[in-house]
């Protein structure tokens, strides 16, 4: 469950996805899945090869992509490759939201 989350983020989120840019997106979110995980960060980018690029750099394999027919696929991060993937784009607003 999606919680937390501002209509401007999510807009901001889709215009950087669909300019083909590596865009972010944490929020926070709840699965039973996950426990102790409250947050999630969607890494997403309308370039594919791009994105599976960028997931490899950061040792994520191309088969975790979210693929979506909406045009808007990405990487879910949680927990602490969540964290260590924010740290390493110095993304401190995001890191943020993991407190």
């Amino acid at each position: 469950m999606a919680f937390g989350l501002r209509r401007k983020d999510l807009q901001d989120w889709k215009k950087k996805v669909d300019r083909g840019e590596i865009a972010f997106l944490t929020h926070y979110w709840l699965d039973e899945r996950f426990p102790g995980c409250k947050t999630v960060t969607k890494v997403g980018c309308s370039d594919l090869k791009k994105l599976k690029d960028w997931g490899e750099s950061h040792g994520l394999k191309p088969e975790w992509i979210d693929y979506r027919s909406d045009g808007y696929s990405h990487f879910d991060l949680i927990g602490v490759r969540q964290k260590e993937i924010l740290e390493k784009e110095k993304l401190w607003e995001h890191l943020a939201r993991l407190l």
